[in-house]
C-alpha cells in the first residue's frame, strides 16, 4: 500500500481532529403537542437532546429539524409529550414488598379478607408468617375494628400481620402477639402509639402507629436479597406509570445504600429523592458527611422525613377537638412538640430540608408552630421545608403556609378515598378546611403533588383525575365532594411536575422541558390538557423516557 503523501496525509489528520458535528449524537423527537410546563414557551412540537440526555432544544417541528438533520428521529405522531411526572410522596420499598404479600385494598368484608389470606397462604412454606396490606373496615358494613379472633379461626397457629392501608394500623392474630417479647395486657401505651385492649386490659389485636412496631420486631427480618428486589420491583412498576421521579418519604441509612448499590450499577430507572427516616442513623450520616447525591444524578438525599400524627382513618389524626364520631378520642401525637423541635434544630443545623407528616388540625398547628420558632429568622429564606399530606386545617392556619414558603405535599386520591367517612370524623364544619388544595394554592402556597404509594395507587393518572374531579371512578358524587377545591387540569399536572420538582431542590434540572435540562418525559395517547376529566384515569402511557432513553415503552 502507497504511503500518502504529507500533504494528504496532513489534511486526513486535520479532519479526524475536527469536533463533532453539532448533531452526532442527537435525537429529535417530535409529535403533535408537547407541553413543555415553561411559561416562555409552553407549547413545542420538537425535542433534541444530546447523548447524555441533556436538552439542545425545544421548538417547532421544522425549526428543531433543521437545526439538527442529521439527527436519529423519533416521531411520535399524534402523541402528546409531557415532563416527566414526579411523585412527590410515595414509598418505593414497600410498593416492592406490597407484591409479596397479600393485597386487602378493596377487601369488602372481614370474610373477604380471611378468604385472600386463604388463597395466599397455600404458596407459603408451613408456619411462615402470613403478611398483608390495605385493609379498610371503613368498607364493612360494620365499619368497626377487627379483632385478633376474627383471625384466629382460620389460622390458629401461623401468625398473622396486616397493615391497614394507610400503614398507621396493623391488625394480628394471637400466634403474632405471642411471637411479642412483651407482655401486651394493662393499661400502658407506647410513646406515640396504641394498643387496643378490651375491658379487661387484653390486647384486641389491633396495634395503631408506634404500637406497630412491637409486632414489626417479632417478624422475621427480610434478607438482603429480597430488600433489593423490592426496590427494583417498586421503580419498574413506576416507570410503567409514567414516572420519573418519586420523592421516598422515609429512607433507612440501610435502604440508601441499597439505592446507591443500585445506582452504581445503572439500575436505577428513574430519579429518587430519598428523605431520611426521621431523627436516627441516616439523619446523622447526612450531618456527618453532607448532603448527598450520586454522580448519576438519578439520587439524592437531602431531606428529613419526621412523624407529628398518626392517620385519620385509624383515628390517630391529632385533632384541636375530640373526633366527631368518637367523643373523648383527639388523636396521637407520634412525637411530642419538644421531640419534634428537637429534631428540626438538628435538620437546620445541617441544611437538611424538614418534611414532616401532619394529619390533623393539631398536627398540622403543632408542625406550623415548630417550623416557626426553629426556622426563625430564616423563615423568610429558601428552606423549602414541607408538610407531608396537610390534610386538615384549621381556618387560621391555612394561610400560613404560604407566608412562611412552606410547600404542601398533598396527595389527591386520599380525597376520593376517604370522602364516604371523612366528615364522620371531622363534623361538617371542619371538612371544610380538609383536603383544601385550592385554599391552599390560592394562598399562595406551592402544592407538590403524589400518591402515598403504596397507600394509594402508584399510577398519577389517578391523582391527576382526582384532583380534577373530586370524585371517586364512578364520578360520584356528581359534581365532585367539596368542589369548591378542585384543580385545573394544568393545575393538577404543574403539582406533578414543576411543583414536585421546585419541592425536591431539582427545578433546575427536571419538572419541565427546557434547554439545559434532563430529557425526562412522557409519551401519552391523548392530551391531558384537552380531554374530558374522567379520561384523565385511563390516559395511554405509550412510554417513559428518563435522560433520553426509554424506561418504559408500551407493547
Amino acid at each position: 500500500m502507497r504511503a500518502l503523501a504529507l500533504p494528504v496525509l496532513a489534511a486526513v489528520l486535520a479532519v479526524a481532529a475536527m469536533p463533532a458535528r453539532a448533531d452526532d449524537g442527537v435525537t429529535v423527537l417530535t409529535a403533535a403537542r408537547i407541553h413543555t410546563l415553561d411559561p416562555a414557551r409552553p407549547r413545542a412540537q420538537a425535542l433534541a437532546w444530546d447523548a447524555q440526555g441533556r436538552l439542545l432544544a425545544v421548538g417547532g417541528r421544522d425549526e428543531v429539524l433543521a437545526r439538527f438533520p442529521r439527527a436519529r428521529r423519533l416521531d411520535f405522531g399524534s402523541a402528546t409529550v409531557v415532563p416527566g411526572l414526579i411523585d412527590a410522596h410515595g414509598h418505593v420499598g414497600n410498593l416492592g414488598l406490597s407484591r409479596r404479600q397479600v393485597d386487602l385494598v378493596g377487601a369488602r368484608s372481614k370474610q373477604e379478607v380471611i378468604e385472600r389470606l386463604r388463597a395466599f397462604a397455600r404458596e407459603l412454606p408451613p408456619g411462615a408468617w402470613l403478611q398483608g396490606r390495605g385493609w379498610d373496615q371503613n368498607d364493612w358494613p360494620e365499619k368497626a375494628f377487627p379483632t385478633a379472633a376474627d383471625l384466629d379461626a382460620a389460622f390458629p397457629d401461623r401468625p398473622v400481620w396486616l397493615q391497614r392501608v394507610d400503614g398507621h394500623a396493623g391488625w394480628a392474630n394471637s400466634a403474632a402477639m405471642r411471637a411479642v417479647r412483651r407482655e401486651l395486657g394493662g393499661s400502658w401505651q407506647p410513646e406515640g402509639g396504641q394498643i387496643l385492649r378490651d375491658a379487661q386490659g387484653r390486647p384486641t389485636g389491633i396495634f395503631v402507629d408506634a404500637a406497630m412496631a412491637l409486632v414489626d420486631a417479632a417478624v422475621p427480618p427480610l434478607d438482603e436479597a429480597t430488600a433489593l428486589r423490592a426496590l427494583e420491583l417498586g421503580m419498574r412498576e413506576a416507570v410503567a406509570h409514567g414516572l420519573t421521579g418519586v420523592h421516598d418519604a422515609g429512607v433507612s441509612r440501610a435502604e440508601l445504600r441499597r439505592y446507591i448499590a443500585l445506582a452504581d450499577a445503572g439500575r436505577l430507572p428513574l430519579r429518587i429523592t430519598a428523605m431520611a427516616d426521621g431523627d436516627g442513623e441516616a439523619l446523622e450520616w447526612l450531618c456527618r458527611e453532607g448532603l448527598y447525591a450520586h454522580p448519576s444524578g438519578r439520587l439524592r438525599m437531602r431531606t428529613v422525613k419526621l412523624y407529628a400524627d398518626g392517620a385519620l382513618g385509624s383515628r390517630g389524626a391529632a385533632l384541636l377537638a375530640d373526633y366527631a364520631d368518637d367523643p373523648g378520642n383527639r388523636g396521637l401525637l407520634l412525637m411530642s412538640p419538644q421531640r419534634l423541635r428537637d429534631a428540626l434544630a438538628k435538620a437546620r443545623r445541617c441544611g437538611v430540608q424538614a418534611a414532616t407528616h401532619a394529619i390533623g388540625d393539631r398536627g398540622n398547628r403543632e408542625v406550623l408552630d415548630a417550623y416557626v420558632e426553629v426556622l426563625g429568622a430564616d423563615a423568610a429564606g429558601d428552606h423549602r421545608w414541607r408538610i407531608e399530606h396537610a390534610q386538615v386545617l384549621a381556618p387560621e392556619d391555612l394561610p400560613r403556609l404560604a407566608r412562611l414558603g412552606v410547600i404542601a405535599s398533598m396527595q389527591p386520591t386520599h380525597a376520593t378515598s376517604d370522602m364516604p367517612w371523612a366528615e364522620d370524623r371531622l363534623g361538617p364544619a371542619r371538612a371544610v378546611g380538609a383536603y383544601a388544595w385550592r385554599q391552599l394554592r390560592d394562598s399562595g402556597a406551592r402544592l407538590a403533588l403524589g400518591s402515598d404509594f403504596p397507600v394509594e395507587s402508584v399510577d398519577p393518572r389517578l391523582g391527576l383525575y382526582a384532583a380534577v374531579t373530586r370524585a371517586d371512578a364512578q364520578g360520584q358524587p356528581p359534581g365532585g365532594w367539596h368542589p369548591e377545591e378542585k384543580l385545573t387540569a394544568f393545575e393538577a399536572l404543574r403539582g406533578f411536575t414543576r411543583d414536585a420538582a421546585y419541592a425536591g431542590f431539582a427545578e433546575q434540572e427536571v419538572g419541565s422541558l427546557e434547554p439545559g435540562k434532563r430529557a425526562d418525559f412522557v409519551i401519552l395517547g391523548e392530551d391531558p390538557l384537552a380531554v374530558e376529566p374522567a379520561r384523565l384515569r385511563t390516559l395511554p402511557i405509550r412510554a417513559t423516557y428518563v435522560d433520553g432513553r426509554p424506561v418504559y415503552e408500551a407493547r
